[in-house]
């Protein structure tokens, strides 16, 4: 992008939270140096930024606002400042306390989860609008793990009596038959990004001890036939897997008081060529129903390593298509509070 050279100074009153802000041995503003492309030199507690306008704009805009986030008791962490950037590079003029400050959960770390996408923010408002949440997107976007918070969350707070995780068990180039013990223990591998997420946000021990009173209970989704699920906070993992069948079966379980949230990634589908996704058919025959939202993804709002967006966008890239087996399309919809 072509521009102007400009340069600007900043200041930050408070010593402490610019340091803070600087990070030790200035490695934040190093990072943003390297990400960003401007020149930033360090003058006690202010600083001045030396490139291109919109460079020079970028960063002051991203550095001003994470100093207003640390005034108001922010924990920022390195990880925050590239979230940051991606989300004022799309939308120059959005505010970060209204994304960064919503607090979702406090892990049993004492770690606070918010979002850290405008798109994570849009899923995290739906979810708390909305009594079936459809959260569509690749791998890293968080979708998964906000909504393990939100059921915790949900369920600390009184407003639900139980947690259901659930995943259909579909071979992803491997054969279940092969695995050694009972139908439950070849599954069990299956969900084990479910357990990893409850021990993080609850901690080891209270999640087993969850689990085992029946509180949580994490199924295949094969063992949600037959059942009403009332009163309860209900997540379907993996959704690009189910079969139409499974899709329909798993949203009539659905009873009074319960909130759903179905989280997929349409480019990893593992079911057999000849057999259409439950997700994408829902996708197109759900569109516009009251209660129901869909919110969509992208690698913008990737939160892994910051290879992982470049590998997606490879793939996207070299597949010809963002969908690498498009079954039925439907124009994307989100909703907001």
């Amino acid at each position: 992008m072509a521009g102007k050279q400009l340069s600007r100074d900043l200041c930050f009153p408070d010593n402490n939270l610019a340091g803070i802000l600087y990070g030790e041995l200035n490695k934040n503003l190093h990072s943003l140096e390297q990400s960003i492309g401007v020149q930033i030199h360090v003058r006690g507690n202010g600083i001045h930024l030396i490139g291109l306008d919109h460079e020079v704009d970028l960063a002051a805009n991203l550095l001003e606002q994470f100093y207003g986030l640390l005034s108001k008791g922010f924990k920022i962490y390195s990880s925050d400042f590239a979230f940051g950037q991606r989300v004022l590079e799309a939308t120059p003029n959005c505010r970060l306390d209204k994304i960064f400050l919503d607090k979702v959960y406090i892990t049993a770390q004492n770690r606070i989860i918010s979002p850290k996408t405008q798109n994570q923010k849009t899923y995290i408002d739906s979810i708390r609008n909305n009594d079936i949440v459809f959260g569509i997107g690749p791998a890293g976007t968080g979708k998964t793990y906000l909504a393990v918070a939100m059921a915790v969350s949900a369920l600390n707070s009184g407003q639900v009596r139980s947690i259901i995780l659930t995943r259909p068990a579909v071979e992803a180039g491997e054969k279940l038959g092969f695995l050694p013990g009972d139908l439950a223990q070849k599954v069990n591998p299956y969900l084990r990004p479910l357990y990893d997420a409850l021990s993080d946000m609850l901690g080891a021990e209270k999640s087993a001890s969850f689990i085992e009173q029946g509180i949580i209970e994490i199924a295949p989704l094969a063992f949600m036939r037959g059942r009403t699920l009332s009163d309860a906070f209900i997540i379907l993992d993996e959704a690009q897997n189910t079969t139409r069948e499974q899709m329909k079966m798993f949203l009539t379980r659905i009873g009074f008081d319960s909130l759903a949230v179905i989280t997929g990634d349409v480019t990893q589908v593992d079911l057999p060529r000849a057999e259409q996704s439950g997700l994408l058919q829902a996708k197109k025959f759900l569109q516009g129903i009251d209660g129901i939202s869909f919110c969509n993804f992208s690698k913008q709002d990737v939160v892994r390593h910051p290879l992982v967006q470049k590998i997606i966008g490879a793939y996207e890239k070299n597949s010809g298509s963002k969908n690498i087996r498009p079954r039925l399309s439907a124009a994307p919809r989100s909703q907001t509070r």
